[in-house]
């Protein structure tokens, strides 16, 4: 069935002209995609292929992303790649705009070439432009991360600005630090008294333990218990649990067993003796770790579990060698996280206009602006509703 909507806010010349410009992503070939990724001037592990096309293929309201792809000068070599959909798919806003496809996970840094960033920059936006778009609306990117950086130098040379839309400061992990010594710095050692207090309680109920799976024939069962814990909590309770949704079901047990054939993902587990207390799903792209979800067994809950899973993840990653840094992709002032990992940087969506003194800017703008005042409003509504 042909999208009119979608055709309606992205309305190239002619669909032979649209063709190089906005295609499926299931189009691009996968070993240039895992190679880009490679070569990437900021990871991302939710734009790594594994991970994206299993999103697009079935999760819940990211159905059917297209792709903006440069290929190197006259080479097949893939140097950019930004998962995107229309502005009226994403938020039923039918300007002619494109907005990052969002990945589940919170960020949205396009894949962008080291090797050529700029070129690779400019390339994504000419794209936008040939597809018929006015503006590109990046979601949750981080502000000063390198591939925002190539993509304003690549508008600086057209005499343009990208545009902030709104902004947050999220929890992030040196983990080049001594796990030890950075958890004392971060918790203090009350705090810490108190966590070990709690730990020795649940000894009560077995021998503490933390496992990590990696290799697929573990990391499948491993995957089943983090489903079963997230859908026991408030998650369960809201319906938000990926397991209560076959598309969501089936995107997860997709990507992860993919994702661990390239060790680009591991799940760890707390467990009290043979009972799993907590778990976790960490995603591994270049020197970066981001910890996508965590589920908790609510009966323990007066043990801090999730707390107890992720003192030991820290310890976990700041132990290995390959991992500089980690990303919480955690929402703005998260109670769980931000006492822990105490690293902080800026999470935005931004628009980025794709010509000069450009009035359809202004109205894709404004219409962006009074979608946010409406979901802040509805967001306190529903807010008040739950309290």
């Amino acid at each position: 069935m042909v999208d009119i909507a979608h055709q309606a806010a992205i309305n190239p010349a002619s669909a032979k002209d649209a063709a190089p410009a906005l295609v499926s992503l299931r189009a691009i070939e996968p070993g240039q995609w895992r190679a880009l990724a490679q070569r990437a001037i900021e990871p991302n592990g939710y734009y790594l292929p594994a991970w994206e096309l299993a999103v697009s293929a079935t999760a819940r309201g990211r159905i059917g992303a297209s792709a903006l792809s440069v290929y190197g000068g006259s080479s097949t070599r893939l140097i950019g790649l930004m998962p995107v959909v229309s502005l009226w798919r994403a938020w039923k806003i039918p300007l002619p705009a494109l907005v990052s496809a969002h990945p589940y996970g919170t960020l949205c840094s396009p894949l962008i070439d080291r090797d050529g960033p700029i070129d690779a920059a400019t390339g994504l936006l000419q794209r936008a432009r040939e597809a018929g778009a006015h503006a590109l609306i990046l979601r949750d990117v981080a502000l000063d991360g390198a591939a925002m950086a190539s993509l304003k130098e690549a508008l600086g040379q057209a005499c343009l600005k990208p545009r902030v839309l709104g902004s947050y400061v999220r929890a992030s992990l040196d983990a080049t630090q001594d796990g030890e010594a950075l958890l004392y710095e971060a918790l203090g050692a009350k705090k810490l008294k108190e966590l070990r207090r709690q730990r020795h309680r649940l000894e009560a109920h077995g021998a503490i333990s933390f496992d990590v799976a990696r290799k697929p024939d573990e990391i499948r069962p491993a995957l089943e218990t983090f489903l079963q814990l997230e859908a026991s909590g408030w998650k369960g309770e809201r319906r938000t649990a990926l397991i209560q949704d076959a598309g969501d079901a089936t995107f997860i047990r997709r990507a992860v067993p993919a994702l661990a054939e390239t060790a680009q993902c591991e799940i760890v587990t707390l467990r009290a003796g043979a009972t799993p207390v907590a778990a976790g799903i960490v995603l591994r792209h270049q020197d970066r770790a981001f910890f996508f979800k965590l589920g908790i067994d609510e009966r323990f809950a007066k043990y801090s579990p999730g707390v107890q899973l992720t003192l030991n993840l820290t310890r976990h990653l700041c132990a290995d060698r390959s991992i500089a840094s980690a990303d919480s992709t955690a929402s703005a002032d998260h109670p769980m996280i931000n006492p822990i990992w105490r690293g902080r940087f800026a999470i935005s969506d931004v628009l980025i206009p794709l010509r000069r003194n450009d009035p359809m800017v202004a109205l894709i703008h404004a219409s962006l602006t009074a979608r946010g005042f409406a979901r802040e409003a509805a967001r306190r509504a529903l807010h008040l509703l739950r309290k």
